[in-house]
């Protein structure tokens, strides 16, 4: 494999590497909170108020006492039933096994103490000489998974249960203890390693593991570790939060902690620790907890559980989704009750409920996600439709409204537009007779000279006896991309057994094709666009994106990436294409095409598409249609925008119907866009006119303010 790796010098091997912590943890990364949570609207993070409302009503009438949503670090919702607040602390139930048992041991993880594939018997002696016990592992005991029998019996309360089952809740002194029972008398039902069986007992071994790894540190018991280490740096109260029942029991030396139950934290102490996670460890510039460890935790283990370390994950073992209407990358703690923080990097979201069952049903876990987990994410629809999470620097796009749209050149499509040297914008349409005065004849491909600002235009024909082209429909060449590099203006033909590239040295006066032509994917690509005649170019490559099709008229599922210098555009050995993003977060490149990787997915279908780079923002536009057979009287249109020509992609606007037709292509012109960021306007071939319309950035504030990093 013939492979290349561009790393851009100062600033942008950052912008790489942040894009790469992007692509690994799915989440956006801000700046310091506050002491306290700002508050936003739902709107503000693409999410529906009237949603969360209904969701919230229905929710109340079913013993939920907390419901509290954020995103992008701002508390966007949150109800509470009478004598419950943000600060008040609530019974937590076995969601105290994320959050005391799995952050314990991320932190000894962290320290070189413990390692998940560590047999268990290292820090328990008793088990070394267990036949059926001294090969299960840390990870087994943290992922349910080690064989060892629960402490639950279905149906029948705990005061009811016989034997060492009942003892094990009493939580009597030792040797009645609950660590003494699980070390000696829980019985191993399964080969380690081969079944998922829930078991409090495998629990409450796991957290002597964690604690005998502790022995001789500055804090050798899980609470003090957990308080100094991690709540008292979040800003929690200690008195928002208790753990472990506020017991101690000494066994074999070592002051055990429940980790398996017996926890209070405060719906604001319980998303403190959702948000540390969610910023890969990070608190205040801190790093409390390394990224590599919450990833480990926080992603599947392998094991045959959807669950990570202590913290249940949104993959189960064969691959699938546990919660099929939540995110891939969905991690959570879960108590009896339906006691839940949910954490979702890739939409920037932290969930909180607290409360009673919401149904009668005895495992609250599928009540849950349908009742609560579904419904959150119908309140991002349409955003929750779309391949990307929502946008970290561009909170939302406001449309002028639609008797302000200017339309010319009707009966025309395509447009694909750059700006030139002579400070004009040049463009092609395809299937009319261009701007008014109109040709006498219909093209296939004509030629346009576009002057003057967004609100004042004139377009102007140009006759290119070279360049026109005859032939209707998928008959005859198009344009489907159009760029002005150091005075010489280039063109993409499809339709022309799949595409080629043309070029002209007098302003599209006359033009020549090169003798070559692509043969694979690259159906109907489009350059990305810079400045003008391709000032402010990231380098001194020029990009070329398309649907993998070969095909202007077929859909893909993803899109495709070719480099090539720019001052040789013309060799077709020249080129190179995207294959993948290395481990330092450097793009891979091959001059095979058949090496190709997707640089953007979309699995609700590819289609036309171009990319416009806006400085004010720092950010590449992608904008796409989608669903609908006739995009041009309605349909799905999308808004995309990345640090990097090849990402990672965050979705500005999305809707599966806009209110006019979005047509088969659109742009951002780069000439068109304010240079503060926060204004463009966007061409596009709804109603087959050179349709234009104005769209406000709406910016986050820590992307306003300069505060991203």
């Amino acid at each position: 494999m013939n492979t290349t790796a561009t790393r851009s010098p100062g600033l942008r091997r950052l912008a790489a590497c942040l894009a790469l912590a992007s692509i690994f943890a799915h989440t956006p990364l801000f700046s310091a909170l506050p002491d306290d949570w700002p508050v936003a609207r739902p709107e503000d993070y693409g999410m529906r108020s009237a949603r969360l409302d209904a969701l919230w009503n229905n929710l109340e009438s079913c013993n939920t006492t907390v419901l509290l949503v954020i995103s992008h670090d701002h508390v966007v919702y949150e109800r509470y039933a009478q004598g419950y607040g943000r600060h008040t602390p609530h019974y937590t139930a076995s969601l105290a096994k994320a959050l005391v048992g799995g952050v314990s041991l991320m932190l000894a993880m962290d320290d070189g103490l413990i390692r998940p594939d560590d047999p268990a018997s290292r820090f328990v002696p008793a088990w070394r000489d267990d036949e059926k016990k001294r090969d299960i592992t840390v990870a087994q005991l943290a992922t349910h998974t080690s064989g060892i029998a629960d402490a639950n019996l279905d149906g029948v309360p705990h005061r009811l249960l016989p034997g060492w089952q009942g003892e094990f809740w009493k939580r009597l002194p030792a040797p009645l203890d609950p660590f003494t029972l699980a070390r000696d008398a829980a019985s191993v039902l399964d080969r380690p390693g081969t079944t998922a069986r829930y078991s409090n007992p495998g629990f409450a071994m796991f957290g002597y593991c964690v604690t005998a790894s502790l022995r001789g540190a500055k804090h050798p018991d899980l609470r003090s570790l957990l308080r100094e280490r991690v709540l008292r740096p979040l800003g929690i109260p200690d008195g928002e939060s208790s753990i472990g029942y506020e017991e101690t029991t000494t066994v074999d030396g070592l002051p055990l902690v429940g980790n398996w139950g017996g926890g209070n934290f405060s719906p604001d102490a319980s998303a403190r620790v959702g948000r540390l996670l969610l910023r890969q460890g990070d608190w205040q510039g801190r790093q409390l907890i390394s990224p590599a460890t919450v990833k480990a935790a926080t992603t599947h283990a392998g094991l045959p559980n959807h669950s990570g370390l202590g913290w249940w994950v949104n993959r189960r073992a064969d691959g699938k989704r546990f919660w099929p209407a939540a995110p891939d990358d969905a991690f959570w703690g879960f108590g009896a009750g339906g006691q839940l923080l949910l954490v979702i990097p890739s939409l920037d979201l932290i969930i909180v409920r607290n409360g009673g069952p919401i149904e009668k049903e005895e495992d609250q876990v599928p009540v849950v996600g349908r009742r609560v987990v579904a419904p959150l994410m119908e309140a991002f629809e349409p955003l929750a439709k779309a391949p990307y999470p929502p946008s970290p620097v561009i909170a939302r796009i406001e449309w002028s409204p639609r008797e302000t749209i200017v339309r010319k050149a009707e009966g025309c499509d395509n447009w694909p537009l750059t700006w030139a040297d002579d400070d004009a914008m040049y463009s092609a349409y395809g299937d009319g007779n261009g701007f008014a005065p109109y040709l006498p004849e219909k093209l296939s491909l004509g030629l346009v000279k576009v002057t003057g600002g967004p609100e004042g235009f004139i377009g102007e024909n140009i006759r290119a006896a070279a360049g026109e082209q005859r032939g209707d429909d998928r008959h005859g060449k198009k344009a489907s991309g159009m760029l002005m590099v150091d005075g010489v203006l280039y063109m993409l033909l499809r339709n022309a057994d799949n595409a080629r590239l043309a070029w002209s040295t007098d302003h599209a006066k006359t033009w020549t094709e090169c003798d070559w032509r692509f043969t694979e994917s690259f159906g109907c690509p489009a350059f990305l666009n810079f400045g003008r005649n391709y000032a402010g170019a990231r380098d001194d490559y020029v990009y070329i994106y398309s649907p993998d099709t070969g095909s202007a008229y077929a859909r893909a599922d993803q899109v495709v990436l070719a480099r090539v210098p720019k001052d040789r555009m013309r060799d077709r050995s020249a080129y190179d294409f995207f294959v993948r993003i290395d481990t330092e977060g450097a793009p891979i490149w091959s001059a095979d095409i058949a090496e190709r990787g997707p640089v953007f997915r979309n699995p609700n279908a590819c289609y036309r598409l171009h990319v416009t780079y806006n400085p004010g923002q720092g950010r590449y536009l992608l904008t796409m249609t989608g669903s609908g057979k006739d995009p041009r009287f309605g349909g799905g249109f999308g808004v995309y925008d990345a640090p990097e020509p090849w990402g990672p992609w965050t979705t500005a606007f999305f809707t599966d119907v806009w209110d006019v037709g979005p047509g088969e292509s659109s742009s951002f012109p780069s000439k068109w866009l304010s240079s503060d960021g926060k204004a463009g306007w966007l061409v596009f071939s709804g109603d087959d006119c050179f349709s234009v319309r104005k769209a406000g950035f709406i910016l986050h504030d820590k992307a306003k303010h300069g505060r991203l990093h």
